[in-house]
């Protein structure tokens, strides 16, 4: 006889039927940081690529989707629109020194307005300050200033999306004093936010408080003071845990560490130069950027065997990751490789003055870019918050 017989209770018959579907749902975790830099800088890359504006504006579409989609309430996931506020600027400059220092119109532009002419000497011939400013000039400005917005975009979504912490963890042991100085650099705007927001909690409390310049002194005082002791204590405790100690290097192997990463950054941007203008010589492509690139790899591990570190959980690196990284490098191989569309229509002509059409193929990889919005696994519910 079984206990529950001996009480008097009877067990529960077990319960039949099928067994519990599964949502199919991924569970919430963050991506790795180096998969968002990978995919905004492969982004960014495909920006360099073009100038129609219209797939400009399809790219920040794109980045204001996967930012709003995967952004978390961490204080660097706050900062996209303040990007946005730059981009804006970036193209507002553009478009002023464009119409200030007229160059290059012609009688075929369609005339706007003209600006108070400054006489200029004879060897600051070719520029001219002030004059008639042309619809075309400036399109053209603002096209050049939205490009380099769109990079700058890119940046800025990798900075959001990216745990920078995190991605301090993934450097190599060669950039162990550059990995210090950036999270302490990192650590300092969050902690003046928090610094400033506690004193002015604490000064609402208080009656009489003064306005204006006269509580400059109240807030600032205590912000820096409280700003000062946290530094102190991130100093003790990176301390602690052995930040900032040399290693054993010699004195030939950091000459040669030094002298390797000095190499390898002259051939990447070599290697940049050649990608980017066309009448360089074909050395100065992808050969000089190749070789770059394994001049720093073999600086970074040789420089690494100094420090030796130990990795708490290190970030996985599994299929959503490759998914990631992998659709904004495919999107920048599209734009590059020429392939079914013409290339002039990545760079469309002002003269005649025409609307831009928008190509399939570029098209196609710039949303296949935005496909990381959901190819990312989805951040932790408590940590969401509303888009910037």
């Amino acid at each position: 006889m079984t206990p529950l017989a001996r009480t008097g209770v009877e067990a529960a018959p077990p319960v039949s039927g099928p067994a519990p579907e599964r949502t199919g749902r991924r569970l919430p975790r963050t991506l790795h940081p180096v998969a968002w830099w990978i995919w905004a800088l492969a982004l960014a890359t495909a920006v360099s690529r073009t100038a129609n504006p219209l797939l400009l504006l399809l790219v920040l579409a794109v980045l204001g989707y996967v930012v709003t989609a995967r952004r978390t309430e961490a204080p660097w996931a706050r900062g996209f629109k303040y990007y946005l506020y730059l981009a804006l600027t970036v193209v507002a400059i553009r478009v002023v020194f464009r119409a200030v220092f007229a160059t290059g119109i012609t009688p075929r532009d369609h005339f706007l307005f003209s600006l108070p002419h400054i006489p200029t000497p004879d060897w600051y011939a070719g520029i001219q300050i002030g004059g008639p400013v042309s619809l075309e000039a400036v399109l053209s400005a603002a096209t050049d200033g939205l490009r380099l917005a769109c990079m700058l975009c890119c940046i800025g979504a990798a900075n959001t999306l990216a745990n920078p912490k995190r991605a301090l963890r993934v450097l190599p042991g060669a950039l162990h004093e550059l990995g210090v100085a950036v999270t302490v650099a990192i650590s300092v705007a969050p902690q003046l936010v928090q610094s400033v927001q506690r004193v002015a909690r604490a000064r609402k409390l208080r009656v009489g408080r003064a306005k204006g310049l006269k509580a400059l002194r109240g807030i600032v005082v205590p912000v820096l003071e409280d700003a000062l002791e946290r530094s102190l204590r991130l100093a003790a405790a990176m301390d602690s845990r052995g930040y900032g100690r040399a290693g054993t290097a010699t004195r030939n192997s950091r000459r040669l560490t030094g002298a390797l990463m000095l190499l390898g950054m002259c051939g990447l941007c070599a290697g940049a130069y050649g990608l980017l203008d066309a009448t360089a010589p074909r050395f100065l492509g992808l050969p000089a950027m190749a070789a770059g690139a394994l001049l720093c790899v073999a600086g970074l591990r040789l420089g690494g065997r100094r420090v030796t570190r130990t990795t708490y959980r290190p970030d996985p690196w599994r299929l959503p990751e490759w998914a990631v990284a992998g659709s904004g490098v495919l999107s920048a191989v599209l734009l590059f490789s020429n392939l079914g569309y013409n290339a002039a229509e990545l760079n469309p002509s002002i003269y005649p003055l025409s609307w831009p059409t928008l190509p399939l193929v570029p098209t196609a990889a710039i949303l296949l870019a935005g496909t990381a919005g959901f190819l990312a696994p989805p951040p932790d519910p408590a940590q969401r918050g509303p888009a910037s």
